[in-house]
């Protein structure tokens, strides 16, 4: 009868982390919008202006061609780097392992729609991509333990600031980052449902 109950505890405490985690990340991307609104506000620029969909559709190739090259520096470290240096402490796999295609999608728009306007909307526009890239890869803290994966978002967030540079839209980045973010939480759901 205790183990009954025991399992049972465990499952309801998995399930207030989960939940926490996901309120944890709705709290903070209202956070990172907030800021970044103000911020673009603070400098006299309209953070409408920045979200204004551009009239041709340059910014998919810029976004959807680093999303390619992204993915395929990540298989290769995959490929040749030690599990253990790619490790997260599996807050990725516990945000996207129970989510529905639906949920993943809404996640996946909302970080990349509210991040990219703080980072290359707001911070880049003064500090310029590699100041920017820095900051970036420090909020990223699960990733600090190991230089392999925090380099690898400091590059990945200096990638996102060079397409926004070169396409002239901040729709370039949201996409790219929109693209890694809704293509690894499905990979990650379906490894997670294999290994059960």
């Amino acid at each position: 009868m205790t183990n009954k109950k025991e399992k049972k505890s465990r499952r309801n405490a998995v399930q207030l982390t989960d939940g926490l985690l996901l309120l944890n990340l709705y709290l903070t991307q209202g956070l990172t919008l907030l800021v970044g609104t103000v911020w673009i506000l603070l400098q006299g620029r309209n953070p409408l202006h920045l979200l204004a969909l551009p009239d041709d559709r340059q910014f998919l190739y810029w976004g959807a061609g680093l999303a390619v090259v992204m993915f395929f520096v990540d298989f290769l470290m995959t490929l040749w780097g030690r599990e253990e240096d790619m490790d997260d402490g599996g807050i990725n796999a516990m945000l996207f392992r129970k989510r529905p295609l639906w949920h993943i999608f809404v996640i996946a728009a909302i970080v990349s729609v509210c991040e990219e306007l703080l980072f290359r909307g707001a911070l880049q526009y003064h500090l310029g991509p590699y100041w920017t890239s820095i900051l970036f890869a420090v909020i990223h803290i699960r990733y600090l333990r190991h230089w392999l994966p925090t380099a690898w978002v400091f590059a990945s967030s200096y990638g996102l600031g060079w397409i926004y540079i070169q396409s002239g839209t901040l729709w370039a980045p949201i996409v790219c980052h929109f693209l890694i973010d809704f293509i690894s939480g499905i990979m990650i759901k379906r490894r997670e449902q294999k290994e059960q």
